[in-house]
């Protein structure tokens, strides 16, 4: 007999800052830069490093970013304001059911992943299925906000039992809401994409020598969405974004790759980035913003950035249909 108590299911994504000001900033990149999963450089030069130069400049920097892209309406990120909605409709989908409990948490900035945690706890919940909003594993994604979770239960006199949601870079379900967000993006526009380009986020080359998963799985997603799509290398173009310091990352890059697009003579150019379930400072300013303006200067007539699969129906039942298959046994 399965054991008394509620079922939670927890909504796990990155962060974000509280506010675009200098010191909500610098307190969000200073959690987010000190994690070793994140940057693994330790010792006396990074620490002044990171608080000598980096968070006396990034913040200014960042705030800017983050500053064009900000929800004024509900004064937080639009990742705060997705992954609070795809939460909500989760829930919507379960309402009715007594024993379950949905809810979200940030790896890093607010609702944390221990207050969460203890909160679901308070409330009832003897089992949680952790469902890391990552289709494809890296340790400094996926591993770190499960790192983040067995430091919560270690402090916990009464743990509940934890299940989590696998990366899902290959699944059917998300492949398939992929593709059908582009062909539904690209036949509301009144131009046709010559080429589409994937932007996943990417790593510095060091994480994946050292054995990190997640080329493989980009590679993987990219190769089976082109296959459902029917198009060639050619027409869907695997890059990555978001590089930033002197450590050699996983390229070809996104901006670059744009631009040399441009100069080729691509006139239209869309973007999509599967490596996120919600739109967020990567994709609203990177690739809405910086990645467009550099393709259009270098030549390029349109670029229309296909959007994150984030609260949408079809991106719901693709999440619901990845709980139901986790929570089998339990529920």
């Amino acid at each position: 007999m399965a054991e008394a108590g509620k079922i939670g299911v927890l909504l796990i994504n990155l962060g974000t800052p509280e506010a675009t000001d200098y010191r909500s900033m610098r307190r969000y990149l200073k959690q987010f830069l000190s994690d070793k999963r994140v940057v693994e450089s330790k010792g006396l030069v990074w620490w002044l490093v990171l608080n000598g130069i980096i968070l006396r400049k990034r913040p200014v920097t960042s705030g800017r970013a983050y500053d064009l892209i900000w929800n004024r309406e509900l004064d937080e990120s639009p990742l705060k304001t997705v992954t609070r909605a795809q939460s909500d409709a989760i829930a919507q989908t379960l309402a009715g059911t007594d024993n379950m409990v949905v809810d979200w948490a940030m790896r890093y900035g607010h609702p944390s992943i221990d207050d969460v945690i203890k909160r679901m706890s308070d409330q009832g919940c003897t089992r949680i299925l952790l469902f890391p909003l990552y289709p494809q594993y890296s340790g400094a994604t996926t591993g770190t906000a499960m790192d983040n979770v067995f430091d919560t239960l270690k402090t916990m006199r009464h743990q509940p039992a934890i299940r989590t949601v696998p990366p899902y870079y290959n699944h059917a379900a998300h492949i398939k809401a992929l593709a059908d967000s582009i062909r539904a993006h690209h036949a509301s526009l009144d131009w046709t994409p010559e080429v589409t380009i994937a932007s996943l986020h990417g790593l510095p080359v060091d994480f994946i020598t050292k054995g990190d998963p997640y080329k493989d799985h980009c590679e993987i997603t990219v190769a089976l969405l082109r296959q459902e799509l029917g198009l060639t290398d050619q027409q869907l173009l695997l890059t990555y974004q978001s590089r930033s310091g002197r450590t050699v990352w996983m390229t070809p890059d996104t901006e670059e790759t744009a631009m040399g697009l441009a100069r080729d003579g691509i006139k239209n150019l869309t973007i999509i980035a599967p490596g996120f379930a919600s739109d967020c400072i990567e994709t609203l300013e990177e690739l809405h913003i910086r990645a467009r303006d550099k393709f259009i200067a270098a030549g390029g007539k349109n670029c229309s950035i296909i959007p994150c699969l984030n609260q949408s129906p079809p991106s719901i039942s693709m999440l619901k249909t990845l709980i139901d298959e986790n929570l089998a046994g339990w529920a």
